[in-house]
């Protein structure tokens, strides 16, 4: 798929990428590879997954990462419930295979044929990652903010990265149907492992020039207009250089066009920009030096 196209099914996902990130995400489908795209908070890495799902019509499964995650969360766990249900259910016919056994190994031997019908395919209960493998149809799966995850998890996936296959101890190794489009997102919140990073093909994503903001403010909120969205994408570019405990992030942006929509129309200036900072500004301690920094602006 060329990066033209690749651009397109973003844009009709509400994704404006420019040509390195359409390139990167043509390349990825191209190649079969996972994506690894790293930014700050808020320039919507995970948006872009969103936006190549909705825009190659393919379903979406989402897993957001956490300290402590596990396969069982991620991949599969049996369903124990059905399981001893099933095992009660077949106590009869169990008493009739042990009948006349005198001792417990001979037992063992007599069931050990039945053990493992038990551990059979309509018991487990699946998660994304193997819903993801069964299925019928092409997914794009998210492995959304991975850096949150535990080192121990990360070494799980990596037979999935790189060869779309898992091993289940009970059922033996399980290939996907149709190869996912994989993209993993991280803010850096920890360094992620040599060994995942070989596997993906790497975006990083920074906040966006303010002519680049502006096309995204104009295209998110139709009824902003000109002087608005180019005024807006200039002081969240002042309002990220500064030494805030919370940057704005792109959806804040369009959030705080969205207010001043509300609030006054396209009205431009200092006062109907400050009465709206809650939009972009999160912690106390900030709003001053924001309300500083729009009266320098404008």
């Amino acid at each position: 798929m060329t990066p033209e196209l690749v651009g397109q099914a973003l844009e009709s996902g509400g994704y404006l990428a420019d040509d390195v990130i359409a390139l990167t995400c043509s390349l990825a489908l191209s190649l079969d590879r996972p994506l690894l795209v790293e930014g700050p908070p808020g320039v919507g890495k995970t948006h872009l997954a969103l936006a190549l799902a909705e825009g190659l019509g393919r379903p979406l499964e989402r897993i957001q990462c956490y300290e402590g995650l596990d396969e069982a969360r991620a991949l599969y766990e049996w369903d124990y419930g059905k399981q001893i249900l099933y095992t009660q259910l077949l106590r009869d016919t169990v008493g009739e295979q042990l009948r006349g056994v005198s001792s417990i190994g001979e037992a063992v031997e007599r069931l050990g044929a039945e053990a493992n019908v038990l551990y059979g395919a309509q018991f487990l209960l699946a998660r994304p990652i193997l819903r993801t493998l069964q299925s019928d149809r092409a997914h794009v799966l998210l492995i959304d903010e991975v850096d949150r995850s535990d080192p121990e998890f990360e070494a799980f996936i990596l037979e999935f990265l790189a060869e779309r296959q898992v091993t289940i101890p009970e059922l033996g190794t399980i290939r996907a149907k149709h190869s996912p489009l994989i993209v993993l997102t991280s803010n850096g919140a920890r360094e992620l492992s040599d060994a995942l990073r070989r596997r993906c093909l790497y975006l990083y994503i920074d906040y966006p020039k303010p002519s680049h903001e502006q096309a995204i403010i104009a295209r998110m909120v139709p009824e902003c207009g000109e002087a608005l969205a180019s005024s807006l994408a200039e002081l969240a570019a002042t309002v990220r250089q500064l030494d805030l405990r919370q940057s704005p992030s792109i959806s804040e942006t369009i959030d705080w066009a969205r207010a001043i929509i509300a609030l006054s129309g396209n009205a431009l200036s200092p006062e109907i920009y400050k009465a709206t900072l809650s939009a972009i500004v999160k912690h106390e301690e900030d709003r001053e030096a924001v309300e500083r920094a729009i009266d320098k602006s404008t």
